[in-house]
């Protein structure tokens, strides 16, 4: 049985803000965390209509779920996000930033363009989304962000994402102590190759079998397997896990 009350009508239940949560890995994340009770706000930029999809997809299953419009590199627009969650839901209680952009490319031969594009959304993105976080999480709360495990793999064309989520890294532990006496954990998922539209795009099939066969259960990741990694950080039972990158990738290196 469902016991979540209506949407606004008060801060008994926990309220979830999902950036880049309208497609791929952000997604799952939203419909896994609206199953274990959460009310969800669906932050997007551009996709509205996959926003209410997956508004949508929630409340089919009796979840709660608002989409808010909004460039999580934009200080104004990620303070109204927050704005929204509390007036919708009455406080903020997980903060997953599933919002980031990739580009791959050589170092040599990287349009300066690009990597300005990707660094705005992957590290001011991560850094504006992670201070509102910070400012307002509740007690109890988790703030969980996104890397990559080619941080740790280092495979050609990916130093500028690569150098990007390094930066999501470092923050983490500092900003998990940072908030010492809050109650507030702070950690990055940091996954390997995943079966997302993002991911398969422009890849050859061999190139994507190649990579499906790197981790050592042989296949490439699913995006429920890392939403179950981010709910099990968001949730009571991860509670005790800290200022720590997890590296969901399958066993690869």
């Amino acid at each position: 049985m469902n016991t979540n009350h209506p949407a606004g009508t008060g801060a008994a239940a926990r309220a979830a803000v999902v950036t880049g949560g309208s497609r791929g890995i952000g997604r799952e994340v939203s419909r896994k965390l609206a199953q274990d009770g959460l009310a969800v706000v669906v932050n997007y930029v551009h996709d509205a209509d996959a926003a209410e999809e997956t508004v949508a997809s929630i409340t089919a299953d009796g979840g709660r779920a608002v989409a808010v419009q909004g460039d999580v590199a934009d200080e104004d627009a990620v303070a109204a996000l927050f704005d929204r969650t509390e007036q919708e839901f009455g406080g903020v209680d997980v903060v997953v930033n599933c919002a980031g952009r990739l580009a791959l490319s050589p170092i040599a031969d990287l349009d300066l363009a690009q990597l300005d594009a990707m660094h705005r959304t992957n590290i001011r993105g991560t850094f504006v989304v992670a201070q509102q976080a910070a400012r307002r999480l509740r007690a109890g709360g988790s703030f969980v962000g996104f890397s990559t495990s080619v941080v740790g793999s280092q495979f050609p064309g990916y130093g500028a994402y690569a150098a990007s989520k390094g930066a999501v890294e470092s923050m983490t532990l500092i900003l998990a102590r940072e908030l010492r006496g809050r109650d507030v954990t702070v950690n990055t998922v940091a996954p390997g190759p995943t079966a997302t539209e993002l991911f398969l795009e422009g890849k050859t099939d061999e190139q994507i079998d190649q990579l499906a066969k790197v981790p050592p259960l042989e296949r490439l990741g699913a995006a429920q397997d890392i939403a179950r990694v981010v709910a099990f950080l968001a949730g009571p039972e991860g509670h005790w896990v800290n200022g720590q990158t997890l590296r969901a990738n399958g066993g690869m290196v």
